[in-house]
């Protein structure tokens, strides 16, 4: 359960977000397939449509054109955005965005085409059948535990970044915008609570200026660095992190 719900977060942190979303580093077709795959374990909605919502929110954030936008309250940006239409706003400045990159990438057309089917082998069959079929246990436990459970959490740790680290924790980058630093959201999303810095350079492969400090995601793609499966990682140097606190932090880093 444990296993899955790191590939589950891999699949969302560093495919869908920095990988796609922000284009904040290169990767080659075999990691591209298993961060597909690992995304579709997250049932997140696909790898285009997680991304484009994505971009939306940092254009417009914490407006009516934010999918999650944290002004509506704690429960809208945490799950009641998914219960509602879409605000006229979200779809109508959505579309003024370019997303024609998204769709050049054939690994992202072939999930796409074929969500649904990856969803159910990846999310609920693999989890279920692999620790009943290779060490006996049984299936009620296997999909209980490794399968739903597994993915419950998950989202409602995805969920956090928009909710918890948009309301709670210091802004040390920019005191101007909503996102914040929180170390409990940082923990439980293997990396991806850094929020003020990631809404302040949101191009930095690493969102966050501590490098490998407390962050399991960037640790996997500089590995996978290492193996020649990444490349062109971008980074804030540091000259202009140190200038962006000076001028809009709120002096608490």
């Amino acid at each position: 359960a444990y296993f899955c719900f790191l590939m589950t977060a891999l699949g969302v942190t560093a495919g869908a977000h920095r990988l796609w979303s922000h284009r904040s580093y290169k990767a080659k077709l075999p990691l591209r397939i298993f961060l597909a795959a690992a995304n579709s374990m997250a049932f997140q909605n696909d790898i285009y449509e997680w991304s484009r919502d994505h971009r939306v929110h940092h254009k417009y954030s914490e407006t009516d054109a934010d999918p999650h936008n944290a002004r509506r309250g704690f429960f809208f940006s945490h799950i009641g955005w998914l219960f509602v239409r879409k605000h006229r706003d979200v779809i109508e400045k959505g579309r003024k965005l370019d997303f024609t990159d998204l769709l050049d990438d054939p690994v992202v057309r072939f999930q796409r085409k074929y969500y649904k089917s990856s969803v159910v082998l990846m999310c609920f069959v693999i989890p279920t059948v692999v620790p009943w079929y290779l060490w006996g246990e049984s299936l009620w436990n296997a999909y209980f535990l490794a399968s739903i459970l597994r993915y419950t959490i998950s989202l409602n740790v995805t969920w956090l970044v928009n909710s918890a680290a948009h309301m709670y924790g210091n802004r040390p980058y920019d005191k101007y915008i909503n996102p914040r630093q929180n170390t409990l959201v940082t923990l439980g999303a293997i990396g991806e609570g850094f929020h003020n810095y990631h809404h302040t350079f949101p191009f930095d492969y690493s969102a966050s200026e501590l490098g490998l400090k407390f962050n399991p995601t960037t640790w996997f793609i500089d590995f996978m660095f290492w193996l020649g499966l990444v490349t062109d990682r971008k980074q804030a140097p540091k000259e202009m992190i140190q200038a962006r606190k000076e001028r809009t932090g709120d002096g608490s880093a």
